[in-house]
């Protein structure tokens, strides 16, 4: 992941830069992501960081996380990315309640009398959800204090200005050409 910075303190630039990959790293985001652009401008205050992720996030179902199969009148789960784990067991859970559904490893689930199709198509995390785990960590990097902010999100690209001050329509056009230049000639 390329991070470029610039602003109007070259110590608070670098100390930015380290806290977000920080926060990306610790949150598992940092390999979605390709590049990120920040314009820091603690003066005015203004904090502009712009994005691009690798894929536009797609909704992911349990049958992109799971093995599955169905042995006599049980639906045999392995959960291959673990990351889903929580929300494959919620949503079980609440299709079949928690007596028909053993989990049996921290991996390996049972579902008594299920419908392996129907399990297949579970969505347990949409593309919308990916968004704004980005934006949650793109907001954890904000000194605290910004309260207004101002989100521009375009396929795979997501911009966030940010003040203390006002959100003026001068400082969105501002985070507008900040989010295209950074999209430059990248397929968006």
């Amino acid at each position: 992941m390329l991070v470029e910075v610039t602003g109007t303190d070259a110590y608070g630039n670098e100390a930015y830069k380290k806290l977000f990959e920080d926060i990306l790293s610790e949150s598992g985001k940092a390999t979605s992501l390709e590049k990120v652009r920040m314009l820091l401008n603690p003066g005015t205050p203004l904090f502009i960081f712009s994005a691009l992720m690798r894929n536009v996030p797609e909704s992911k179902t349990i049958a992109d996380a799971v093995s599955i199969r169905t042995e006599g009148n049980e639906v045999h789960i392995s959960i291959s990315d673990e990351n889903y784990a929580p929300h494959i067991l919620s949503a079980l859970w609440k299709m079949y309640g928690r007596d028909r559904v053993d989990q049996q490893t921290r991996f390996d689930i049972k579902i008594e009398n299920g419908d392996e199709d129907a399990i297949a198509k579970v969505e347990i995390a949409s593309g919308e959800d990916a968004k704004q785990e980005i934006i949650g960590s793109l907001w954890r990097v904000l000194p605290e204090g910004i309260k207004a902010r101002h989100n521009i999100s375009e396929g795979r690209l997501i911009t966030i200005a940010a003040t203390e001050e006002i959100m003026t329509e001068e400082l969105k056009e501002k985070a507008l050409r900040f989010h295209n230049e950074t999209k430059g000639d990248a397929d968006v």
